[in-house]
């Protein structure tokens, strides 16, 4: 299930990309229009600045805005940054692998085999589904 900060991330980046001027926006603006607490929101935009997918001008006329394209922001990127590993079990994730310690043979274990398989798809998906997608619909 997606957290609320992952959840959040994504409404103000869709705030974000439906901007028509294209120039910075407040946070106080994004929290409004977005229904985030302006505390949580500050946290959200500063990891995605981070990450590389926003930037941030201050100042009069500062703000957040987009640095990437909406096409250029994978779904499963945000995911991985606020929610953490796609896999649904440890010993199957690729960035936050940990061996399961139930299980001595991971290569023979059907749970790990399947859940590998689920991990893929889902990537699958979220890696070729981006911000854009979201606007689309």
């Amino acid at each position: 299930m997606l957290s609320n900060k992952t959840k959040y991330a994504f409404h103000a980046l869709r705030y974000l990309a439906i901007q028509e001027e294209k120039r910075p926006v407040l946070i106080s603006q994004i929290a409004e229009h977005t229904q985030i607490p302006r505390k949580f929101l500050e946290a959200i935009l500063l990891e995605l600045k981070k990450g590389g997918v926003l930037t941030s001008k201050m100042g009069k006329g500062g703000g957040y805005s987009l640095l990437k394209k909406p096409e250029d922001v994978p779904l499963g990127e945000v995911i991985r940054k606020f929610n953490g590993p796609i896999a649904l079990i440890p010993c199957a994730s690729l960035n936050y692998y940990e061996p399961c310690s139930q299980c001595p043979d991971e290569e023979a274990c059907g749970l790990h085999a399947v859940m590998v398989e689920v991990r893929d798809k889902a990537l699958a998906v979220l890696m070729t589904k981006s911000l854009a997608d979201i606007l689309s619909r």
